[in-house]
């Protein structure tokens, strides 16, 4: 008996494990084109995935939920713009990841900045300061 239990507790670990793998973009464009012919939202996510502390918590507490990869499958596509410390990153992606820095003038870390399918902003939200996955929906217009 306690096999069988074993494997069905394994089982459903690995499925929530697997709802919550998303597909973050680093090309907006690329995701603009997606989202249009998809008509989802965008959501980019400004990071510095391993030196913020914020960020780190957003990921675990929001990104990583099978709720928040639920939401976002069926809504929208997510572009993630990283500002690592220690992970290397090719030089026409920091590049182009400054550029959308400054065009969205994002000036602290977590900000997560909302677009329609055309591109047109719609929400923002700078720092996290817990919640998780519904308060982050709710402060981005997407969940009342």
């Amino acid at each position: 008996m306690k096999p069988i239990l074993l494997t069905i507790a394994a089982t459903l670990a690995a499925l929530s494990l697997h709802a919550a793998e998303l597909q973050w973009h680093t090309d907006l464009a690329k995701a603009r084109a997606e989202a249009e012919a998809a008509k989802k939202q965008i959501l980019i996510n400004f990071t510095g995935s391993d030196w913020c502390g914020f960020c780190i918590k957003l990921q675990k507490e929001v990104f990583s939920t099978p709720e928040f990869a639920e939401f976002a499958k069926r809504n929208l596509v997510l572009v993630e713009i990283d500002f690592p410390r220690k992970k290397e990153q090719p030089a026409e992606l920091k590049a182009a990841n400054k550029k959308l820095q400054d065009q969205y003038k994002v000036s602290g870390f977590p900000t997560l900045i909302l677009l329609d399918s055309h591109g047109k902003k719609t929400g923002e939200m700078v720092g996290y300061g817990g919640g998780g996955p519904d308060a982050v929906l709710k402060k981005l217009g997407l969940k009342s």
